[in-house]
């Protein structure tokens, strides 16, 4: 660690093209885009990072300014200033608020259904006070699953089983879902198992991802006239146990959420607007959908020498 940054651990996939950073998700690692990357690793030389406590990088106090100074230290490092940054939900995010802060060496960004729970507003056909009462609710509950306390020493075998349920839910290749859990838990001290990030940076985490205005953000990028693409899930994300409400509240947020970025591709000639036929989980579901869409951009947004 140097000052604030910290060093990140980095896959490097190789490739002799455009550069490209991947980006994970909140509580999540770089073993997301272990079926993406290939897949672009003809056209590109990839990179993938676990951002600042999780994965295997080291953990420390966790806010936007901080991530952002880590990845830059990843392409300094790597010689690569120039990459375009992939992101992935929260890595969406940071991928776009980068770049808005690189726009010398930056040449665009990519969002990969990164925009959070969006405003009251954009929850179509429903009282916006409704919607905040219900989104409060949501961020209390997110909160709530972080224990803060290790796992006792056998405690892994459940995770793995809620992963097997997953793999089965959504078709998930289990061994991606099981590379991704594995990433996430190191030997405590005491013998227990440390599931990463910890409590007081996810928190930090949540609040940093609550105080972004994205639409706010992604209209400053597009002012820029670099290519941006904005994708979204195609697909809603899985009913939520405990919340009966949450399936309606998506289908709102689902339709606001199409009707604004269909708004600001049409007033920003440099967006481009894609659904991802996938949930959420779109990297581990969709990879090949995925790379498709990244590469039909980056081969308008980075053409290759000669084309």
């Amino acid at each position: 660690m140097t000052g604030d940054r910290i060093e990140l651990a980095v896959h490097d996939h190789g490739g002799d093209g455009p550069p490209l950073l991947l980006l994970h998700g909140a509580r999540r690692t770089l073993a997301d885009w272990a079926a993406v990357a290939p897949l672009l690793v003809p056209r590109h030389r990839v990179l993938a990072v676990d951002l600042r406590g999780h994965g295997l990088s080291p953990s420390g106090t966790w806010s936007l300014r901080q991530v952002l100074d880590d990845i830059e230290a990843v392409l300094e490092r790597y010689g690569l200033p120039g990459a375009l940054p992939v992101g992935h939900s929260l890595g969406g995010m940071i991928a776009v608020r980068y770049a808005l802060e690189h726009p010398d060496v930056t040449p665009g960004a990519v969002n990969l259904d990164g925009y959070g729970w969006g405003r009251p507003d954009q929850y179509v056909g429903l009282d916006p006070a409704y919607v905040e009462a219900r989104l409060t609710q949501m961020r209390q509950a997110a909160a709530a699953t972080v224990s803060g306390e290790p796992l006792p020493a056998d405690g892994l075998k459940d995770l793995l089983a809620e992963q097997r349920a997953l793999s089965e839910q959504l078709g998930i290749p289990y061994e991606l879902l099981e590379a991704g859990l594995l990433r996430t838990v190191r030997p405590a001290p005491d013998g227990r198992l440390e599931v990463r990030p910890r409590r007081a940076h996810v928190l930090e985490m949540l609040a940093a991802i609550d105080a972004l205005d994205l639409f706010d953000l992604f209209d400053a990028f597009a002012r820029t006239g670099r290519p941006l693409l904005l994708a979204r899930a195609a697909r809603p994300v899985p009913p939520a146990p405990g919340m009966p409400w949450f399936d309606e509240l998506m289908t709102a947020y689902g339709k606001g959420l199409a009707r604004d970025l269909a708004e600001l591709a049409a007033r920003r000639p440099s967006v481009r607007v894609v659904a991802i036929d996938g949930t959420h989980e779109m990297l581990l579901e969709s990879p090949g959908a995925v790379a498709n869409a990244l590469l039909a951009f980056t081969s308008d947004a980075l053409p290759e020498p000669g084309e």
